[in-house]
């Protein structure tokens, strides 16, 4: 065995003895409340299937009517002939969905994110990040030359500092998640707009958790909190709520050009195929009837949080349909993740490094398709699993 070798299977073995080590889990069945695991049904708590739209008749037949007009695949990056008709009219209807001017699709969210901000940003300008914001914000401030300061979460005190100490820069971006998606809580956006508005920053949020989620019919944070026109960048997910995969930006009209000559995921990456370009068209327009889905969403979510209160459980800050139960250790929280699927209920354990290290969880996502029965189901699950954990 060569020496790199030993060195991370060294690694990979302290992972396990601190509780931290988990092979991939592999499903038999799609994306749904109940999901088939090891030849038995189990109940899915840690889908981001949000509404549920992932097996959805219209976007299904979507794909299908698209993958018979063009084919399975789009043969090329965007600026040669990846660029098909199914791919400007879904940025089209993501745009006027937004409200914004403009819009442009990458592969994935994380992509995006960072196409965006290594493109935007250079030496002599300033990014200034809330400190839990998600791991693709913070590897696409990585790749830039830009000086960085990061504020405490949601602390406007510390947001407002740093925007003072930041005139002299060039640019100056603050960058929120919408909705945080480790604890499901929202960013204070009006304050942070304000305050923008005030020292001239540009802001910048990412609704992955959002899309589809806050705001009339799942437009996002801004339209959430009425601040069209005000937010200059939304960076959004195709493959959470919306059921699908890939990521979006909407903005103005001159970035989305600016993006298309220089952020490198754009550039160096083949369009997607035209079944999901087209499975996110009918997803935007299932989206726009959704009202009635999404208020069963948030109901659902209202409901389970406080029967998870009701058991004494810590749900820290959650205030959307992500309800993350707070164990602590790392260990212990993946073992409660474990003895929970046992029970017939899949809830992920999330540790460190993904969390602080005193503040591992099991964090349950409910969508709009889960059951009063599946949900009470799980709670009951909760109350089993930490008797059985006392007695470890």
């Amino acid at each position: 065995m060569a020496k790199w070798e030993r060195t991370l299977g060294e690694e990979l073995q302290q992972l396990k003895r601190e509780g931290r080590y988990r092979p991939l889990t592999v499903w038999a069945s799609g994306s749904s409340t109940r999901m088939e695991l090891d030849g038995r049904s189990v109940l899915q708590m840690s889908s981001n299937n949000y509404l549920g739209l992932t097996d959805h008749p219209e976007l299904i037949q979507a794909a299908i009517e698209a993958t018979r007009q063009y084919g399975v695949g789009s043969g090329s990056v965007r600026t040669i002939t990846g660029t098909l008709a199914i791919h400007e009219q879904l940025e089209l209807e993501l745009a006027r969905f937004k409200g914004t001017e403009a819009a442009l699709v990458f592969q994935s969210g994380f992509t995006t994110n960072q196409g965006v901000l290594a493109s935007i940003l250079g030496p002599d300008d300033v990014v200034i990040s809330d400190e839990l914001n998600h791991a693709s914000i913070i590897d696409g401030i990585r790749l830039t030359k830009a000086h960085r300061k990061i504020y405490a979460h949601k602390d406007m005190g510390q947001l407002e500092t740093a925007l003072k100490e930041s005139a002299a820069y060039g640019k100056r971006i603050v960058v929120t998640d919408g909705v945080f998606s480790m604890d499901g809580d929202i960013a204070p956006l009006p304050a942070i707009v304000e305050l923008a508005e005030r020292y001239d920053a540009f802001v910048y949020v990412d609704d992955a958790h959002a899309s589809g989620v806050l705001g009339k019919n799942g437009k996002g944070t801004t339209d959430h909190f009425g601040l069209h026109g005000r937010v200059h960048i939304q960076v959004g997910t195709l493959s959470k709520a919306v059921g699908v995969v890939g990521g979006y930006v909407a903005c103005d009209q001159i970035l989305k050009d600016y993006l298309i000559h220089k952020a490198r995921p754009f550039l160096f990456s083949t369009s997607q195929t035209p079944a999901v370009a087209a499975s996110c068209l009918a997803a935007i327009r299932v989206l726009e009837q959704s009202g009635e889905l999404i208020g069963k969403l948030w109901d659902n979510a209202a409901y389970f949080r406080s029967q998870v209160q009701a058991l004494g459980f810590d749900t820290g800050a959650s205030e959307t349909p992500i309800v993350p139960v707070i164990v602590g250790n790392p260990a212990e929280t993946m073992r409660f993740s474990d003895l929970l699927l046992q029970e017939g209920v899949f809830a992920q354990g999330i540790v460190y490094p993904t969390v602080a290290m005193d503040k591992g969880r099991v964090r349950f996502i409910v969508t709009a398709r889960h059951t009063r029965e599946e949900l009470d189901y799980a709670v009951q699950a909760l109350g089993k699993c930490r008797a059985a954990l006392s007695q470890d």
